[in-house]
């Protein structure tokens, strides 16, 4: 799907936002893959990201899935408009336990002041790769928030 982009500037914004957020670095996750409508987030399993069977705990989970819906939208806003989350649903489909976590936001329809967005979260191990949640979200567009 093609999408409008609003800025000149849009992955550098994406970017240096993603940067200053301090939760994704407190996590450990990372941003791969950035382009119009779409942002991909990984996260590493470790200790402190895990419930008490060793799983990815789902605050985690949801984090990346939020951020990478979140940072999917903000692709498309105009210079000077920021993004915040005004409401996600999210199913947990399986437990993770693989070595990596992919979430992958993408817009579903974009809008100036409300942006619909999914994610879905899959578990990446040596062969396999296991569906392990989906999302649906709605952000915001906010003037003035420094991105």
């Amino acid at each position: 799907m093609l999408f409008e982009v609003r800025s000149q500037n849009w992955e550098q914004r994406v970017r240096n936002s993603f940067a200053a957020q301090k939760f994704m670095d407190h996590l450990g996750a990372r941003l791969t893959h950035v382009s119009p409508g779409a942002v991909d987030i990984e996260m590493e399993l470790k200790g402190e990201l895990t419930q008490q069977h060793g799983f990815f705990h789902a605050g985690a989970t949801s984090s990346v899935a939020d951020s990478a819906a979140g940072f999917a939208a903000l692709t498309l806003f105009a210079d000077g408009f920021g993004v915040l989350t005004s409401e996600y649903k999210i199913n947990l489909l399986n437990p993770a336990r693989q070595q990596t976590l992919i979430a992958r936001g993408r817009v579903i329809k974009p809008g100036r002041t409300l942006t619909i967005a999914k994610a879905d979260v899959y578990g990446l191990g040596d062969a396999e790769q296991v569906h392990v949640a989906t999302g649906l979200f709605t952000l915001m567009s906010v003037e003035g928030v420094k991105d």
